[in-house]
């Protein structure tokens, strides 16, 4: 038998290990240079493909003055940049504790529209007949039921019958747009299925319409870090979450902690669609939650599911987005050439977090730190 002496097997020229420790500074840093990065590619494919760019390559700062304009040029906007932000964070806060726990819930899409049909349902039967505080009460109430139990459905067939959480939460999303459809259908014989602005169930404003939505979600943000971190239910998510076995070892009932989380996440979606409802639109649509349900899947996973990093990530995407927008209005461009932008930046940040947890070795690397050890001893 001919054996294959050590020597003479050759090492790939490029190989992987994760990284048994980050450093949270290394990390963001890493993140930012690939958000700057992502830019400069981005700079790279307008000057290909808008023509104003490509016939005076000097305007090619105006590309990115862009980014700036479609958030802060005008008070106006930057207060939209602020709601914008504000909705997407509380619909990310929502998905978060389920995330924590390992319980993949797709379904923030559902659960916030759901919230919104909640909230109208009760202005369109009871708005005028009832005082304009009482109305904002039940409204209120009525979201967050509605979303609640659009939560713990999943929840209670996960637990008791153990079925796939993912495709079940996804499924859930286009019953809540069909049974929206379907209510607009019964409240507006005439069958233009548009609904219309409603005249009672708005919020009151404070100095403007945006500011209440922000602070509220502000706050949310902060007693969700404080539940997630310094309390017993947000141990026991963090238990389930990390292994089922240990928590079961330690007497956690995981079955309890699955369907009382997802009460929580589903009711924090329906807070999210009575803020629509109530604080913005005054009416709903199929549309109402505005893909934001998917996107705040994004924004939790790039804030690590952390509460407070979370206001920075949805920040960013807002950023991103009416900026995008800006540059479609500035340049005469194709809509969709803003979601071009969007994803080249995205695919970047997505990419970094590769660079962040794994190291790249080449060839001879790791001989010389093995060499390196040998001396030592």
């Amino acid at each position: 038998m001919s054996t294959v002496k050590k020597s003479q097997v050759r090492e790939p020229l490029i190989h992987l290990s994760k990284r048994a420790s980050v450093n949270p500074v290394r990390a963001w840093a890493i993140r930012i240079a690939a958000v700057l990065l992502g830019l400069i590619v981005c700079g790279l494919v307008a000057f290909l493909l808008i023509d104003k760019l490509n016939a005076n390559p000097g305007r090619i700062g105006n590309f990115y003055e862009a980014f700036i304009k479609g958030s802060f040029s005008t008070s106006r906007k930057f207060w939209k940049f602020l709601k914008n932000i504000a909705i997407l964070l509380c619909i990310s806060l929502a998905l978060t504790p389920a995330f924590r726990m390992r319980f993949w819930n797709i379904g923030g899409e559902g659960q916030t529209l759901v919230g919104v049909l909640g909230a109208i349902a009760v202005d369109v039967y009871l708005g005028g007949k009832v005082p304009e505080w009482l109305l904002l009460i039940l409204m209120f109430a009525a979201a967050l039921l509605t979303g609640m139990v659009w939560g713990v459905i999943p929840a209670l067939f996960r637990a008791k019958w153990g079925t796939n959480e993912t495709l079940f939460t996804l499924m859930m999303n286009y019953v809540a747009t069909f049974l929206v459809a379907y209510f607009l259908v019964v409240w507006v014989p005439s069958g233009s299925s548009s609904l219309g602005k409603l005249k009672y169930g708005k919020l009151p404003s404070i100095g403007n319409d945006y500011l209440l939505i922000i602070l509220i979600v502000l706050a949310l943000a902060i007693g969700l870090y404080i539940y997630l971190n310094y309390t017993k239910h947000g141990y026991e998510i963090n238990v389930v979450g990390e292994s089922v076995r240990t928590a079961q070892y330690v007497g956690i009932n995981e079955k309890k902690v699955i369907i009382r989380t997802m009460i929580l996440s589903g009711a924090l979606c329906g807070l999210a669609g009575y803020l629509i409802a109530a604080g913005l639109d005054q009416t709903v649509t199929t549309e109402s939650a505005g893909g934001q349900g998917f996107t705040g899947i994004m924004v939790a996973w790039l804030g690590k599911f952390n509460p407070l990093a979370m206001i920075l990530t949805s920040a960013l995407i807002q950023l991103l987005n009416q900026g995008a927008a800006q540059i479609s209005q500035d340049f005469d461009v194709s809509g969709a050439f803003p979601n071009v932008i969007v994803g080249i930046i995205l695919f970047f940040i997505i990419g970094s977090e590769f660079f962040i947890n794994y190291e790249i070795h080449f060839r001879g690397h790791h001989s010389h730190a093995e060499a390196g050890k040998e001396a030592v001893k």
